[in-house]
């Protein structure tokens, strides 16, 4: 494989016409970009192989993948996830742009969480990064919320009996992700002061809760254009080049169209 994406569970990827999108803005014709579902009994072999020039990575190897590599930008240090990696001379690099492509959804939508309280949803990789970009704006409470209590983080019953001025609600977890379809992470009738509802599920499209938070005239926003906006940053990275951002909307609506 020479470009591609690696996760346990790949059915509901976009990555594939995205990437084949992305280089049309570059002209590089051998450009070519695989879906790769790997197993977790199949995935240390796979690392130690290094048999690839540059990967994605997503759920559930974010960090699993951070012991094979031989460095990692500070930016992904400090988020400690690694969602891309590139092969040199068989030396492996990691570098995180789900940053990059939060930070776009966020200010493309005018959502300002600066000075705001913010709910996240789930902790995996993803999470991570959604996080440094909410801390980098400075919102003023990030509450990280779980089915469980634990260490910095609540439960969703808590969330909902005493986090009901969130403005911002955002959706990291994969409850609602295809094909699991008809569930939603949590209610959004307690919330009455939402500005803002970011899902970064992108199949489906409308998940059970944007199509909530639409339903009370919600800002909703899924996770296509975050999706588009990393997948950018990590051709960039895997072809040492420079891409329009004007791409990412031209991709967004070819998309929609096309989906």
């Amino acid at each position: 494989m020479k470009y591609g994406l690696i996760g346990e569970k790949l059915g509901h990827s976009y990555s594939k016409p995205i990437h084949e999108k992305l280089v049309t803005f570059h002209d590089r014709k051998e450009y070519c970009y695989e879906i790769r579902p790997v197993a977790k009994e199949e995935f240390h072999d796979f690392m130690t192989a290094k048999d690839f020039t540059g990967i994605n990575v997503t759920i559930p190897y974010k960090t699993d993948v951070i012991p094979y590599l031989h460095e990692i930008d500070a930016h992904a240090e400090k988020i400690g996830a690694v969602n891309t990696i590139v092969n040199r001379e068989g030396k492996l690099y990691g570098y995180n742009t789900d940053f990059y492509g939060f930070l776009y959804t966020l200010l493309f939508h005018n959502f300002s969480v600066k000075d705001k309280k913010v709910l996240v949803l789930g902790n995996g990789g993803a999470a991570k990064a959604i996080l440094a970009v909410l801390h980098s704006l400075k919102a003023s409470e990030i509450m990280l919320v779980k089915h469980r209590e634990g260490v910095n983080c609540i439960s969703y019953e808590e969330a909902a009996l005493k986090h009901g001025d969130a403005s911002f609600i955002i959706n990291t977890s994969p409850v609602g992700m295809y094909p699991v379809t008809d569930v939603a992470p949590l209610d959004l009738t307690p919330y009455k002061s939402l500005e803002g509802v970011i899902d970064i599920i992108y199949n489906p499209l409308e998940t059970k809760l944007l199509a909530q938070a639409s339903k009370l005239s919600i800002p909703a926003v899924n996770g296509l254009e975050m999706l588009i906006a990393q997948a950018k940053r990590a051709v960039e990275i895997f072809l040492d080049t420079t891409i329009s951002e004007e791409a990412i909307q031209q991709i967004y609506e070819e998309l929609i169209l096309e989906l």
